[in-house]
C-alpha cells in the first residue's frame, strides 16, 4: 500500500491519511472546503465549497498519478438535500466521465461546512 500525501490539499484533521493506493485503486478520504494556503475554511455558498472540494480531491488525484477521468466511483455528502443542483452544477464540470455516485444529506459535516466528497479511482 501506498500512502497519498500532499501539501496541496489540506491536512488531514484527524488520524487518517489523504488517501491510499493498493491494486492499483486509490481510496481518497473525504475531502470538505479547506482552503490548504489558509488552512481554514474560505469559501462560503454551496458552490464555492463545492468549488475548493474539487480542487482539493484534483490534487489527491494528481499525487496518486491519476485524474478526474479515471474516478470509479464517489460518496457525497450535503448537509443540505436543497442544495442538491447548485452542487451538481459545480461536480459536473470536474466529473465529466460521469463516475457512479452516492450522494446523502447528513446531519452536520466537519467545521460546519456544506458539502464533502470522497472518492476511488483507478491508478495506471
Amino acid at each position: 500500500m501506498k500512502v497519498v500525501a500532499t501539501e496541496k490539499a489540506p491536512k488531514a484533521l484527524g488520524p487518517y491519511s489523504q488517501g491510499y493506493v493498493h491494486g492499483g485503486i486509490l481510496y481518497s478520504a473525504g475531502q470538505i472546503a479547506i482552503n490548504p494556503e489558509a488552512d481554514a475554511v474560505v469559501a462560503i455558498t454551496i458552490e464555492e465549497q463545492t468549488e475548493q472540494v474539487c480542487k482539493n480531491l484534483g490534487e489527491v488525484l494528481k499525487e496518486a498519478g491519476t485524474d478526474f477521468g479515471h474516478v470509479l466511483k464517489t460518496t457525497c455528502f450535503l448537509a443540505d438535500m436543497d442544495d442538491f443542483a447548485a452542487f451538481n452544477e459545480v461536480y459536473a464540470k470536474y466529473f465529466t466521465s460521469k463516475p457512479a455516485r452516492s450522494c446523502v444529506a447528513v446531519k452536520t459535516l466537519p467545521k460546519g461546512v456544506l458539502c464533502e466528497v470522497e472518492l476511488i479511482a483507478a491508478v495506471e
